[in-house]
């Protein structure tokens, strides 16, 4: 009985260090939920003058869509290879004439590390086609393997036409 009490526990032991290095969790950031774009991030009118400057929602070098978009949801993981799976829902136009529409967009994703000369590292730029709802699906590889690890992760969703963004995905702490 002895025997097979020790090969049982040599048995766990062994099955728990094989699978902490084999399967291993090798997510570098994930995110859970989404930010629609606001082209516009403020106005300022010079109290003298009365002249109008517009400052553009521009992240980390990234210029922003034209109009107002919403997104209902959207879950991203990011593999320490690259591997980038993004699951969205309702990626909509929130203003204009078109409001409502998916303006016959196709998407692609970016994740930014860092803030300082950050690199944009990519799914392919031809992007999937938005469902008439909104809904997408990105299972790609990132063009550049991004650092690991990702120092202030950011994830844009952007159009394959002009590249500008259309919504930002929320980090999730691991």
């Amino acid at each position: 009985m002895r025997k097979y009490l020790c090969a049982f526990a040599f048995a766990i032991l062994a099955g728990g260090l094989l699978g902490s290095s084999v399967f291993a969790d090798e997510t570098l950031v994930r995110f859970k939920g989404g930010i629609g774009v606001i082209p516009v991030s403020n106005v300022l009118v010079n109290a003298v003058t009365g002249a109008i400057t517009v400052n553009r929602n521009v992240v980390r070098g990234v210029n922003p869509a034209g109009q107002i978009w919403v997104i209902r949801e959207l879950k991203a993981d990011v593999k320490v290879d690259g591997r980038i799976k993004v699951d969205g829902r309702g990626l909509l136009l929130g203003g204009g004439n078109n409001i409502g529409s998916n303006s016959d967009a196709s998407v692609f994703a970016t994740l930014i590390c860092g803030t300082a000369a950050p690199t944009l590292h990519s799914s392919d730029l031809a992007g999937v086609a938005l469902e008439p709802n909104g809904d997408f699906r990105i299972d790609d590889d990132l063009d550049i393997v991004p650092p690991n690890p990702c120092a202030s992760p950011v994830l844009l969703i952007r159009n394959a036409s002009n590249l500008g963004w259309f919504a930002a995905g929320i980090p999730k702490l691991q």
